[in-house]
């Protein structure tokens, strides 16, 4: 391949990602919506007293994993969709990310104490600030930023205000730009 060819199909590549995540822009939309579920239920707990049941929440995030799984493979077997080498790395990436948060929140919550939430939001921020590198989206990339900011502030607040850092993140990290990327696939099909 020549420098030319080269840069062409690296620049095909990222956008055919880019409108593979317009595609799934509803995944983070969901994942978004659901951690602020999460924890505004834990506050809400916490608030009313039911302290015995905070943790009660937390499994609706096994139970997000397997429905996005599920969702995903049905969605590129349905579909038909290719998968290009950046989509399947972000896949990846997305995937890890989660799966260490989960197991750290479940097994190591006690270890990480007051860092736990702002270790969270910042690994959270990386995952968004890559992907929207990746596909070289501003939205993304600007609420990974702005949900890092979110997770570097929470070391200054007590450990109780710390689910409202993580739905905060949430909103500018996840739903604003996933609702953003479902009105670029509108448009685009217009």
């Amino acid at each position: 391949l020549t420098p030319e060819e080269s840069l062409l199909l690296i620049t095909k590549t990222i956008e055919e990602t880019k409108e593979q995540f317009k595609e799934h822009g509803a995944v983070f939309v969901f994942w978004g919506t659901l951690t602020v579920i999460v924890f505004g239920s834990q506050l809400i707990l916490s608030l009313l007293e039911l302290y015995k049941f905070t943790m009660v929440p937390i499994y609706l995030f096994p139970a997000g994993a397997l429905f996005t799984a599920l969702w995903v493979w049905k969605e590129y077997k349905t579909k038909n969709i290719p998968r290009t080498i950046i989509g399947s790395l972000l896949q990846n990436i997305g995937w890890i990310i989660g799966m260490n948060l989960m197991i750290m929140g479940f097994l190591f919550s006690d270890v990480l104490g007051d860092a736990m939430g702002p270790v969270f939001i910042i690994l959270l921020a990386l995952m968004i600030i890559v992907s929207g590198l990746s596909i070289k989206f501003k939205p993304l990339i600007i609420g990974g930023a702005l949900a890092n900011l979110i997770g570097l502030g929470s070391f200054f607040f007590e450990r109780d205000y710390h689910g409202i850092s993580l739905m905060l993140a949430a909103m500018v990290g996840m739903i604003i730009p996933g609702i953003l990327l479902n009105i670029a696939r509108r448009k685009d099909n217009v």
